[in-house]
């Protein structure tokens, strides 16, 4: 077990405790989570280059090829200096997603993001995914709270926070639109 404290610079003052072993690879009942590697590079551009997946972002313009790579580059450099972040979502052997636990600059506690191809929406894979990261936060990283940030037109990503035990917290303005915060807190004694 390994204690990792982080400065205020990097993240909010928590001890966050990991073992990279144990988070690298999950399973959920239909999705095999893995940390995202280089050769993703084509899968994250084919998700954030649609329309669809980043409709409801404060920029909604699509990623380009060269954002897509520093998008991954940053998640492979969250892993790296924290032993968690975002995983790739593969459903029978394809990566159909990205999503995970990440330190968010302004905020206290783990942010949760999820994003899958439109193909595989309304299908209740991003509920099954939040479920379990949310126990990942709170059980095995021991943050003391997740948040998640959702858009106010984006109904389904709302739904998917609440039905996962999320609580609106309060609206946001964040990449200069408005959001929504919300909150799931640990239950410790």
């Amino acid at each position: 077990m390994s204690w990792t404290p982080f400065s205020r610079t990097q993240a909010p003052a928590l001890p966050i405790r990991y073992d990279g072993t144990r988070l690298a690879a999950r399973l959920t009942e239909r999705l095999r989570w893995r940390p995202q590697r280089e050769s993703d590079l084509p899968a994250v551009v084919t998700i954030f280059s649609h329309p669809a997946v980043v409709a409801h972002r404060p920029d909604p313009s699509p990623e380009t090829a060269g954002e897509c790579r520093q998008r991954l580059v940053k998640d492979l450099d969250h892993w790296q200096r924290h032993g968690f972040g975002r995983w790739a979502l593969e459903r029978n052997g394809h990566v159909i997603g990205f999503g995970g636990l990440t330190y968010r600059d302004g905020f206290a506690g783990l942010n949760l993001s999820y994003h899958l191809h439109p193909d595989h929406w309304g299908q209740g894979l991003a509920s099954e995914f939040a479920a379990a990261a949310v126990e990942i936060a709170l059980n095995d990283l021991l943050a003391p709270q997740v948040i998640g940030i959702a858009r106010p037109v984006n109904l389904a990503s709302r739904r998917v926070l609440a039905k996962v035990g999320f609580i609106f917290a309060r609206p946001i303005t964040y990449g200069g639109h408005p959001g929504l915060l919300h909150v799931k807190r640990a239950e410790r004694s």
